[in-house]
């Protein structure tokens, strides 16, 4: 298993800086973020370390030497879109997107794209899936074309009242992944499985891990803490952050030690990044290095 982390974290910095500062802490990998240039409409969206609509064979061979050269390998392309956005001029933005991703991981031998499937969340889960079914066998087929496999993170995207009621990423649980791993029986689907999320979802995050580890194509140490008292003041109804909050692994709920044996004792070997969104230490760009130090120190109990 290589550690390493998602670089969404380091808004600003060139990808040379990126790539230094985490070559010179120790990490082996990174999940590089790629969203089409331009603000983002969230937090750590619109992150952009490699432009893929402006990729050739010969900017990808310099980005690849550069990784090489320090020691350090991209796991996975990243970019984490709404697919099935209801404002149709938004979801058709986000897929041809999804496609310059797709074909920039295949011209860089990555091979893999991380992502996520998408959700109307004014719709039932029954209407999503339908939706699933017309949207994603064309990503699917043009990803398979180029031999590149997506990543389905498992994170809801429901924090506020903006993605009220149902989230704005349907990949949430077991039970969905059953469901839109039947409607979409493609090889080169799986998930980027980050245990946090089930967390606050007050979820078991071991037991899918022997269930779908042939499933499990990347992996995300991001940790919660769910705040009880909170919680059984405004209950599970409420806005998710009124009760938990993402934090660094080790700072938060989830048990890193069972999480990693289990990853080990299904087989995975591959790539595991942390994702930083503990706003304790997003105050500087100091901070946000010793984050990463910190994240690094911990994990290597684990991941060596």
């Amino acid at each position: 298993m290589k550690l390493g982390i998602i670089s969404s974290i380091l808004d600003g910095w060139s990808y040379e800086e990126m790539i230094d500062e985490i070559s010179r802490i120790g990490y082996e990998c990174v999940e590089v973020a790629c969203w089409p240039k331009g603000k983002g409409e969230r937090r750590y969206a619109g992150v952009s370390h490699i432009d893929t609509e402006d990729l050739n064979e010969k900017k990808a061979a310099d980005i690849i030497s550069y990784a090489k050269s320090h020691g350090v390998e991209i796991s996975a392309l990243a970019f984490y879109p709404n697919t099935l956005d209801p404002d149709l001029k938004k979801r058709e933005a986000n897929i041809r997107h999804l496609h310059s991703v797709i074909d920039a991981s295949s011209l860089l031998d990555v091979n893999l794209v991380t992502t996520f499937i998408g959700r109307d969340s004014s719709k039932t889960v029954e209407e999503n899936l339908k939706i699933v079914k017309q949207v994603w066998p064309d990503i699917l087929d043009h990803a398979a074309k180029k031999g590149v496999r997506i990543a389905i993170e498992n994170c809801p995207m429901l924090f506020d009242s903006t993605q009220w009621p149902g989230g704005q990423n349907l990949f949430t649980s077991p039970e969905n992944w059953r469901k839109i791993f039947e409607i979409l029986p493609y090889e080169n689907l799986g998930i980027n499985f980050d245990p946090s999320h089930f967390i606050w979802q007050q979820m078991d995050y071991i037991s899918p891990i022997k269930e779908f580890k042939d499933k499990i194509f990347h992996v995300h140490f991001k940790d919660i803490k769910l705040d009880k008292q909170a919680l059984s003041r405004c209950g599970v109804m409420a806005y998710p952050l009124e009760y938990m909050a993402p934090k660094l692994p080790g700072l938060g709920d989830v048990d890193w030690s069972e999480f990693v044996s289990a990853l080990t004792e299904s087989g995975y070997d591959g790539y595991s990044c942390v994702e930083v969104e503990d706003r304790a230490f997003e105050g500087s760009k100091k901070r946000i290095v010793d984050s990463l130090i910190l994240c690094y120190r911990y994990l290597r109990q684990f991941v060596i």
